[in-house]
């Protein structure tokens, strides 16, 4: 036996398993991990072939060797996109997600067998690795066969990998299985991920190999289903530190349901060729607006999508306290479709300094990939969700330290909105919200218009508690209790929301988030006084902006407050506040639970009753 499993803690289950299986290879680098990508011929295209009781061999996937790393290309359409409906739950404890007995008929004991069964069929790789990045995560374990250790390898850059030779007495708090066939005999073809949380142990049985839905998103359920038992939570986000051209310090989180911005917080202004800033173009007249902004502030990248927000690292400053929750970012590079698109990606994913692990890109043997040839699907467009694993320490600028968050915006995909098609697009660039209310935007999670994740049209609907519901395995009353305090314990983190898409009747992208991060940077947070602030006509927006300026240049009031549009109006702007706020009293109706926090329920109470800007801030003080 190898003697790095004496490292290690096992149940009697996984001991078993180990001691009867045709090999087990437990990794003390990545360049080891690496080595085994490509088969044991150490071939330049491998394939990843699984013998299919019933269907003989399926091709999963082939992976190619780069120069610059891995590509692997599944062999379905079906496989390069993260199923949204694949998670099951396996116990008895405490959850609204679906239970694996009420899907299929039967308990997954069953199921589990079989598949603890099957790996004693395979040659194993055991890597140690902590869910939640190096910093502060938590001991893990991957179970996968060493056929697909691109998985493997996938997951070492994603989460903070473990050399098994520095760990002793090593109890894994999460375990991921990964058994790849079990989706043709078991689920109909489908992605399915099922979890199994037991009361030291959390454990993910990974019916396929996309490591969205596990080796990704399945470490961030581990990650919530323990802050759940520890009283805190990840949260669904962006953040970076700013530092003005005046070398001012803002750190800024931005949130929201996919599509929301939180790539796009982190990125520089995007310009025209001549340097001037398009902030809006008119859906009816075609009529543009350009800003001049000359200097922006510097960014460094804190996170970009899991931010783990453990009481340990509180202090007394009254803020969120935050890390990012990953040791690489998962990113899709669907916006990158030619050279110069994004020069800092295009750079750390040309020359690297290790070789990475790239999906749904076009990879030939010896050359180097490039992240903007996208394979194409079967239908002869490119894939819509090519993704690279960038290392976060190669990120420039990248904070390695947690930080102490001054503002926590919040972002919606905001459709065109006039006075003869009103819509919910009514808010205005920047709105100060009092704590109460960012907890009601928290909870609903609005996906918002145009969504290029969703693809249910653009009507509202709710991405759940906190934007990262899908990935929770317990109750939402929970999750909404969680935020709750963690808004209540950080008085002096300031609300804000942001839209994107559009103001109104004026197509704005990401222009919006990027102006009002340099606004709010250069105003050291939302410490804006009140005369430059009115309450806006729907209380759900909070306050509204009465003047802005940016680099000397005044925004006009109707980019601020929709209502002043001449294609809005009073009674567009209504209409459309009453679309917004009807979708808030549908959804917040699930939280209605004996398990609320009192808080909790003062504050929806007064929503469902009519409460005014006023009745909220009373409820939790703005700050201002």
């Amino acid at each position: 036996m190898n003697s790095l499993l004496t490292k290690f803690t096992f149940t009697d289950e996984l001991t078993d398993v180990i001691e009867n299986c045709k090999g087990v290879f437990v990794p003390t680098s990545k360049a080891e991990l690496y080595d085994m990508v490509f088969g044991p011929e150490h071939a330049d295209v491998y394939d990843v072939v699984f013998d299919v009781p019933g269907k003989g061999k399926i091709k999963e996937a082939d992976v190619v060797r780069c120069k610059n790393g891995a590509s692997v290309n599944f062999a379905e359409d079906y496989m390069r996109r993260r199923e949204p409906d694949c998670m099951r739950i396996a116990d008895d404890k405490p959850t609204d997600k679906k239970r694996f007995a009420d899907v299929y008929g039967y308990k997954f004991d069953k199921l589990r067998r079989e598949t603890m069964d099957w790996f004693k069929t395979q040659e194993l790789i055991l890597m140690p690795f902590n869910s939640g990045g190096n910093q502060y995560g938590y001991g893990s374990m991957l179970v996968c066969p060493k056929q697909c250790a691109f998985f493997a390898f996938a997951l070492a850059h994603l989460q903070g990998f473990v050399s098994a030779e520095e760990t002793e007495g090593y109890k894994p708090r999460a375990i991921i299985y990964v058994a790849p066939p079990f989706r043709h005999t078991h689920f109909d073809g489908k992605q399915v991920v099922v979890h199994n949380r037991l009361d030291d142990c959390h454990e993910v049985f990974s019916y396929n190999l996309y490591p969205g839905p596990s080796a990704k998103k399945g470490v961030y359920s581990v990650l919530l289903d323990i802050g759940e038992q520890e009283g805190w939570t990840t949260c669904h986000t962006s953040a970076g530190r700013l530092i003005t051209p005046y070398e001012n310090e803002l750190v800024i989180m931005h949130e929201g349901a996919s599509g929301g911005g939180k790539s796009e917080m982190l990125q520089d202004i995007a310009r025209e060729p001549d340097g001037e800033v398009l902030l809006s173009t008119n859906t009816v007249t075609g009529e543009k607006t350009y800003l001049h902004i000359s200097s922006t502030c510097k960014i460094e990248p804190v996170c970009d999508d899991m931010a783990t927000c453990y009481p340990g690292v509180q202090n007394n400053s009254g803020k969120l306290v935050l890390v990012d929750g990953e040791d690489g970012w998962f990113l899709r590079m669907d916006g990158v479709t030619h050279y110069g698109c994004d020069p800092v990606y295009e750079r750390i994913c040309t020359e690297p300094k290790e070789p990475l692990c790239f999906f749904n890109m076009e990879g030939h043997p010896g050359a180097t990939l490039l992240i903007w040839e996208h394979t194409l699907d079967s239908n002869g467009k490119p894939c819509s969700n090519p993704r690279a694993i960038v290392p976060r320490w190669d990120v420039p600028n990248i904070v390695k330290e947690p930080v102490e968050v001054d503002v926590r915006s919040f972002g919606v995909r905001m459709p065109p909105s006039t006075r003869d098609n009103p819509n919910y697009g009514i808010m205005g660039m920047l709105h100060i919200i009092p704590p109460a209310l960012a907890w009601l935007w928290r909870l609903i999670a609005p996906r918002g218009f145009n969504n290029p994740s969703i693809v249910t049209g653009n009507e509202l609907k709710s991405e759940g508690v906190g934007s990262y519901w899908p990935f929770a395995t317990g109750k939402r009353v929970k999750q909404a209790n969680l935020l709750l305090h963690q808004i209540v314990d950080s008085p002096n983190t300031r609300y804000v929301l942001i839209p994107n898409q559009h103001i109104g009747v004026y197509k704005v992208g990401f222009a919006a988030e990027w102006i009002s991060r340099e606004y709010l940077a250069r105003h050291g947070g939302a410490k804006i006084r009140r005369e430059h602030l009115e309450p806006a006509r729907c209380p759900l927006l909070g306050y509204a902006m009465k003047d802005l300026t940016i680099d000397g240049q005044k925004i006009r009031s109707k980019f601020l407050r929709v209502d002043t549009q001449d294609r809005v109006g009073t009674d567009g702007y209504d209409a459309g506040a009453k679309i917004l706020t009807d979708f808030f009293r549908k959804e917040l109706a699930k939280f209605d639970t004996p398990e609320l926090e009192p808080l909790g329920k003062q504050i929806i109470d007064c929503f469902m009753n009519g409460g005014t800007l006023e009745d909220f801030e009373k409820i939790t003080p703005t700050g201002l």
